[in-house]
């Protein structure tokens, strides 16, 4: 009922891996210069590390206070709202103009209801103008409200040397103008700042095709194909691998580009919980058996959509599983390694070094160079026939404007520096520097008493505050102390669960961490945020393979 083989596309279809001559598949992969068996005795091997990630339950009277603060909130913004509509106060929200009342309304008045209501009373936290470098220490320009946050306006002062832990930057890489960045200088020089035209027409340059090859050499892969933006790398690529008559089965906590790709597509959606591999193979088994709704025929293809790191909930993917169901049924594997490559495996190749595999066992890696590598945009990598059929039918390809050529040129700096390629190991020390630093920062939260998710090796942390209120507060409260943070709460997260979300970096020294851990350990107690009792999440399918729902 579906198509075998596990291999890429070419020319709309998807074929095997190559073979050698005496049929078998070739099963070595280079790691590190050095070639290792990938099969052993006929079945896949990987590295079985486990797996430790945490989602710990919150009390029940957390969770209660939380329900409420939401519902008092919904409370007074209905009699704000009241209050508006009878000119008793003054309504500073878009409204649609008297003369169209008889028009059908552009929106919906009751859809920005949670936006002023609840969102302007914090939206101070948010959107805060930086004006340096995103280093380990950045400048914050300070503004104030004189209408409960409708409105900024910047006081002249900058707020000096704030320790930065919101930004992507896990190597630290993202950093202001030294020495070591003339070559990026000598291409601004020579090429200029924009190309003006997509890859399809007068767009392509020596530096993309430069920074392709040694993607390709990076991720130890035939072929890359780089973008100018991320998150289109997603969105518009998807729909060019599969479409109608195909299946995506995603993961519930995939990034919005890869749903918006998924949605572009044309190919019928299902979603699996989040790194729940019975919850996957169900799907799996109920496609391969019952194939297309109301026709039954096969699927043209079936495609997994999983990301490396979850940026919401610092999980990572549990890729030797996925990768054995995918052989098992016959399926195509779609990974985004969007926070997890250069910032997790020995040498920051991402999720497929971390788990020891080869890198042929994922039929399409994508990345984006805007995390670790201190730049913008994005690459798709694999076979060579994937990468030539994406350089023919990709949206991005066709429509959008090529890479920045001194961007280009940062990216193929950082990555050399990565991969010792520059004369030194400063690249692999910033990698072990960061996971020291990530195992170091989570040991103490846990300590303290914070419920925070994810896996240990993850440099994406997310503290959990709960409430509202307390969301604006932590944020607050963190500025005054010189430490810039980011706080997440709904849609972004499940109305229950706003949360801190830190990001630690290789750039981050052991005292700023511990100044860090000091303030969050006072924050903890002033707003009592030490929640964790050890307990598992009330969300079962974060953990627990055997306790899972599917819809109809």
């Amino acid at each position: 009922m579906v198509n075998s083989g596990g291999g890429a596309v070419c020319n709309g279809n998807l074929h095997n891996h190559k073979k050698q001559s005496d049929g078998s598949q070739s099963g070595n992969c280079s790691k590190n210069g050095i070639v290792k068996e990938a099969q052993q005795n006929g079945k896949p091997h990987f590295n079985d590390k486990p797996i430790v990630e945490s989602f710990e339950e919150a009390p029940l009277h957390v969770m209660v206070f939380t329900y409420m603060g939401y519902g008092i909130g919904t409370l007074f913004g209905y009699l704000r709202d009241f209050l508006r509509n009878w000119g008793i106060e003054k309504c500073n929200a878009a409204v649609e103009r008297e003369e169209q009342k008889d028009f059908v309304p552009l929106y919906q008045n009751f859809e920005n209801f949670y936006t002023r209501n609840l969102y302007m009373r914090i939206r101070d936290n948010w959107n805060r103008p930086i004006c340096s470098a995103p280093g380990a220490l950045f400048d914050v320009m300070e503004r104030v409200s004189d209408d409960y946050n409708w409105t900024f306006r910047f006081t002249g002062r900058i707020i000096k040397d704030v320790i930065n832990m919101g930004s992507y930057n896990f190597l630290g890489l993202a950093a202001r103008y030294d020495e070591s960045m003339r070559t990026v200088k000598d291409v601004l020089e020579a090429y200029g700042v924009g190309v003006a035209s997509t890859r399809h027409e007068m767009g392509t340059l020596d530096k993309h095709k430069e920074l392709e090859d040694l993607v390709a050499k990076f991720l130890n892969v035939d072929a890359a194909m780089v973008f100018g933006m991320g998150f289109a790398t997603n969105s518009m690529n998807i729909p060019a691998l599969v479409g109608k008559g195909c299946l995506i089965l995603s993961d519930e906590l995939n990034h919005a580009s890869l749903v918006l790709g998924a949605r572009l597509s044309g190919a019928t959606i299902r979603i699996f919980k989040h790194n729940n591999m019975q919850s996957l193979e169900k799907l799996l088994r109920d496609a391969v058996i019952y194939g297309q709704p109301r026709t039954r025929r096969a699927w043209k293809k079936i495609l997994i959509l999983v990301e490396g790191i979850y940026s919401m909930e610092g999980s990572i993917v549990h890729l030797p599983q996925i990768v054995a169901l995918k052989k098992k049924y016959k399926a195509y594997l779609y990974i985004d390694e969007a926070h997890s490559i250069g910032s997790v495996g020995p040498t920051g190749r991402g999720v497929v070094e971390f788990f020891g595999m080869d890198p042929r066992d994922v039929d399409v890696l994508m990345g984006t160079f805007t995390k670790s590598f201190g730049a913008s945009g994005g690459y798709i990598a694999g076979r060579k026939d994937l990468v030539d059929y994406l350089r023919v039918h990709s949206h991005s390809a066709a429509y959008a404007t090529s890479m920045s050529p001194p961007i280009a040129e940062q990216i193929i700096r950082s990555m050399k520096f990565i991969m010792g390629l520059d004369g030194t190991m400063q690249g692999l020390q910033r990698v072990r520097q960061l996971a020291k630093n990530t195992r170091y920062f989570r040991q103490r939260l846990n300590e303290m008493g914070f419920i925070i998710y994810g896996n240990e090796e993850s440099p994406v942390v997310p503290l959990l505050l709960y409430m509202p209120g307390k969301v604006a507060a932590f944020a607050r409260h963190l500025l005054n102390r010189k430490i810039g943070v980011v706080v997440v709460g709904f849609p972004a997260t499940p109305l229950a669960e706003a949360r801190a979300r830190f990001c630690v970096s290789a750039a981050h020294t052991r005292e700023m961490l511990d100044m860090v851990l000091e303030a969050l350990d006072e924050m903890g107690e002033l707003l009592q945020l030490k929640y964790s009792r050890h307990r598992k999440s009330t969300r079962p399918e974060l953990y627990d393979e055997t306790s899972f729902e599917l819809d109809d």
